[in-house]
């Protein structure tokens, strides 16, 4: 079992993925809620191919869309509702980035604002 040659192209409404396999035969695509499986046969010697492909936006399987020749199969996948835009995971993630404001830390050696550090000493002469 080995991965199919896959291209996307991310769109406002819509993602084509694109899987290059030659003479596909016994074709499967299952839609999970934000995930998308994609299996078959293809070649002149069967030779299984399985992809996992995690999406980012939710998708509608009714109204995915898909064509297939002898050297691929696109598929068309309306993008759903999504209950979070990226920027409001990006901001919940970099939120939760600091910790707890409660927890004290521990105490860092010279780590106070008054004492003097290496980049305030005068730099040698060079020659």
């Amino acid at each position: 079992v080995q991965p199919a040659s896959a291209k996307w192209y991310d769109r406002r409404d819509y993602v084509f993925i694109e899987f290059c396999v030659e003479d596909s035969k016994d074709v499967n695509v299952n839609f999970e809620k934000s995930k998308l499986t994609f299996r078959c046969l293809g070649g002149s010697d069967n030779f299984k191919h399985l992809n996992g492909i995690d999406l980012f936006h939710c998708v509608d399987p009714n109204d995915s869309k898909r064509e297939r020749t002898d050297r691929s199969i696109l598929r068309c996948l309306q993008k759903g509702e999504s209950d979070m835009s990226n920027f409001d995971r990006f901001s919940e993630m970099m939120n939760n980035m600091g910790g707890d404001e409660d927890v004290d830390l521990p105490e860092v050696d010279g780590a106070d604002d008054d004492s003097q550090d290496s980049d305030d000493e005068k730099m040698p002469d060079l020659e």
